[in-house]
């Protein structure tokens, strides 16, 4: 049971840290925002946030803000994603270019859609991004 507890623990930590970094996005265009935590394989949580850009094609989502945070910081290895928006009445998971980003770094993701209210939805990267193309393609990993 210590470990079914830890497990909670751990996701309700990322869930609690997705919805923090939703309140740092910057937004002023869209007024939409979005935050995400990373779980690394060791334990770290890495959070990103939605940045805008008056050039919109500029604008980073919160879960490429947190992969390549956690890639600056030395993590090649992921284990889970929490993902939330301020959307009440339903589960909203990434974009397809976000995951797709997160398929570079395996497709067995857990990822948590997230409600504001802290519900959320347990599904996976291979769910969410069925067929994919991913570095087995190329020939890496």
């Amino acid at each position: 049971m210590t470990g079914f507890r830890a497990k909670i623990n751990k996701v309700k930590e990322l869930v609690l840290k997705c919805m923090q970094a939703r309140d740092m996005a910057y937004c002023p265009y869209s007024h939409f925002p979005v935050g995400a935590a990373i779980l690394t394989a060791d334990g770290a949580i890495i959070t990103g946030c939605n940045v805008e850009n008056a050039s919109y094609g500029l604008t980073v989502c919160a879960e490429r803000t947190a992969i390549q945070r956690a890639v600056a910081e030395g993590h090649r290895q992921f284990s889970a994603i929490a993902v939330t928006c301020d959307i009440k009445d339903r589960f909203v998971g990434p974009c397809g270019a976000c995951r797709q980003v997160l398929m570079e770094f395996g497709s067995e993701w857990i990822v948590y859609l997230t409600k504001p209210d802290g519900s959320y939805k347990e599904t996976s990267l291979s769910e969410l991004l069925p067929l994919a193309f991913s570095p087995a393609h190329l020939g890496k990993n």
